[in-house]
């Protein structure tokens, strides 16, 4: 049986401009993965992350350049859902890039991320289904890329990445998500709401995973796993903490009560509840 490296399929991924060579290399890779064919020993040093490419389109801005708009129209709920497939865009992006830029780990890590990088392709086409079907498409309006200016900031650090990226960045989804799905229920668009049901269910197991392996190299590196995930925190994002915090989401996700509790006296703002 012939083996394939999951380097490689992690290279071609990240250094493709094309969306729909991006989503297949994903599909296969997820196949080949179940069925034993991958080879996960080093073979050579990544390139580096700006070497990684991205579609041509959206047109990329700075957030406070993004337009704010009322989901009670047709619009508002178009320029929402394109927010989020652009961030389960570029987290196929980050999923792939754990893969590749963090070699020398044991084969578990790799399928982990690998089943990642599945789910936010998955999430990503459930989106653009959706937007399609309102007669919009994904690029066609502009977006951010603060997700992957975290990649950037933690590229030399498998723990400040797991730390930065799945263990704030997207466990801020598990926090804001629940709020988007009563919104969209509240105007009617129960479609689009039960996709967004779909994806922070989904993510709740991302950020589980993120947790899991943040513990486990504290742990190579005797390191208090609290004490440093705070820490980071402080280095990388200066204490700018932003809640609110839904409680359930994140103790399912791997984060401790002490964790919540902390998170909640920076961000300074209450719980939130979880979507049924």
């Amino acid at each position: 049986m012939k083996s394939y490296s999951i380097f490689e399929f992690a290279e071609q991924c990240l250094h493709s401009d094309s969306i729909q060579q991006k989503l297949d290399l994903t599909a296969t890779a997820a196949g080949l993965w179940q069925e034993g064919q991958f080879e996960c020993d080093f073979e050579k040093p990544p390139k580096p992350i700006s070497a990684t490419r991205f579609s041509k389109r959206p047109e990329l801005v700075d957030p406070r350049e993004l337009p704010r708009r009322s989901m009670a129209s047709n619009e508002g709920r178009i320029a929402l859902l394109h927010a989020v497939a652009h961030i389960e865009f570029y987290a196929i992006h980050l999923a792939w890039d754990i893969i590749y830029r963090f070699q020398n780990m044991p084969q578990r890590f790799y399928g982990d991320w690998l089943g990642v990088a599945t789910e936010e392709a998955k999430h990503f086409s459930l989106i653009r289904k959706r937007l399609r079907e309102l007669n919009s498409d994904y690029g066609l309006l502009p977006a951010h890329r603060g997700l992957w200016e975290v990649a950037e900031d933690t590229d030399h650090d498998l723990l400040a990445r797991l730390a930065l990226v799945p263990r704030y960045m997207e466990a801020r989804g598990l926090d804001v998500t629940p709020r988007m799905i009563e919104k969209l229920r509240g105007v009617g668009d129960y479609s689009s709401a039960q996709i967004l049901v779909t994806i922070v269910n989904d993510e709740v197991g991302h950020v589980l995973i993120g947790s899991r392996w943040f513990h486990t190299v504290c742990a190579q590196r005797k390191l208090d796993p609290e004490q440093t995930y705070f820490d980071l925190l402080n280095e990388f994002l200066r204490g700018t903490i932003r809640g609110p915090f839904n409680h359930g989401f994140r103790k399912r996700a791997g984060f401790s009560d002490a964790e919540i509790q902390r998170l909640e006296a920076l961000g300074k703002t209450p719980s939130t509840s979880n979507p049924k």
